[in-house]
């Protein structure tokens, strides 16, 4: 690996503008290429950060040949990056969530196993201070019960602010539980392992008048995990007066209650007083951990600080793929 490490951004929309900005802090690193099927969108980033615009991956890639690609697309647009990277063998970080289509998915996963590629995912939270004590403690007391979710209110669509327009298209999002709440349901998943059962309901119609609007208003999704204890998560869009990011995870001897975005926490212990863990890193700042544990893989080959790969998001797409097969059918589905 040379001195200097080589990046490229496959998607220059906000997420692109999130993480690019970490690698003026990273050491010995290089942004070379920014690619989006707008090319007026690439290029203001490559003028900004360093680097050439491209509206095609994989010509960006055999032009600039870099050693790590960050993609960064919405739901309905992976497949063709993913296969790029693969085939030539770089190694490359992939915003949540991973796919809309479960099967393209595991056939990217196992490319990737295939391979031996080195993959990051999005899933920030598991890099939080309180997400690593609550992870810790929860080894030796496994949690019962977790309740929570995302309630945000309706939708704007604005033809400035290309993700309003796609976020509203269930064909294009997936809708809000498979877009928005991946994060929390991937940091269930981070505190009380691998799910075996799910079941959903959705709410709809009473978001009216939105143009374009397809998604669900609301979701109420049970899941039920191989060590026994169960979730109960939730997604809303509709509502205007109060809303919020909220997990709270209940174990025999200690509990735990995350808020907001930042995933600040309250401890509850049964053998000592509460405790809480604050100030905790807002948005964009909690980016900055995972690109640097992506950058130390790359340097060393080690994936060890990488908190979830490709094979590892996968499982937090089938839970919520899994839901909105439970919400079309109407039956529990087992994984």
């Amino acid at each position: 690996m040379p001195d200097k490490i080589k990046i490229a951004f496959v998607g220059s929309g906000g997420m692109a503008e999130a993480h690019a900005p970490n690698y003026g802090k990273i050491k010995d690193t290089q942004i070379v290429g920014f690619c989006d099927v707008m090319r007026d969108r690439a290029e203001p980033m490559a003028q900004k950060y360093g680097g050439e615009a491209f509206t095609d991956p994989a010509e960006m890639l055999d032009a600039v040949a870099p050693d790590g690609v960050y993609i960064l697309l919405p739901p309905f647009a992976h497949g063709a990056a993913e296969f790029a990277c693969v085939e030539r063998k770089i190694p490359f970080f992939v915003e949540k969530p991973i796919d809309l289509d479960l099967n393209q998915a595991k056939e990217i996963a196992q490319a990737v196993q295939d391979s031996g590629l080195l993959t990051s995912a999005g899933y920030l939270n598991r890099y939080r201070t309180s997400v690593k004590k609550a992870r810790e403690m929860l080894q030796d007391d496994p949690a019962v019960l977790a309740i929570g979710g995302w309630i945000g209110g309706s939708p704007e669509p604005d033809p400035k602010a290309p993700i309003t327009v796609w976020w509203v298209d269930k064909s294009k999002s997936g809708g809000q539980f498979i877009e928005q709440v991946t994060h929390t349901v991937d940091l269930v998943r981070f505190l009380m392992g691998e799910a075996t059962e799910v079941a959903a309901v959705t709410a709809q119609g009473f978001n009216v008048g939105i143009p374009d609007y397809g998604i669900e208003d609301a979701w109420a999704v049970a899941v039920k995990f191989a060590s026994g204890g169960v979730a109960n998560l939730y997604a809303c869009c509709a509502s205007n007066a109060s809303g919020g990011v909220k997990l709270d995870v209940y174990a025999k001897n200690c509990a735990f209650a995350f808020t907001g975005w930042e995933h600040n926490c309250k401890i509850f212990r049964t053998d000592g007083p509460d405790e809480v863990l604050g100030d905790e890193l807002g948005y964009p700042e909690a980016i900055y951990p995972e690109d640097v544990a992506f950058v130390e893989m790359l340097r060393s080959g080690d994936q060890s600080k990488v908190q979830s790969d490709y094979a590892d998001a996968l499982k937090t797409l089938e839970i919520t793929i899994a839901a909105d097969q439970s919400v079309a059918t109407g039956e529990k589905i087992r994984l």
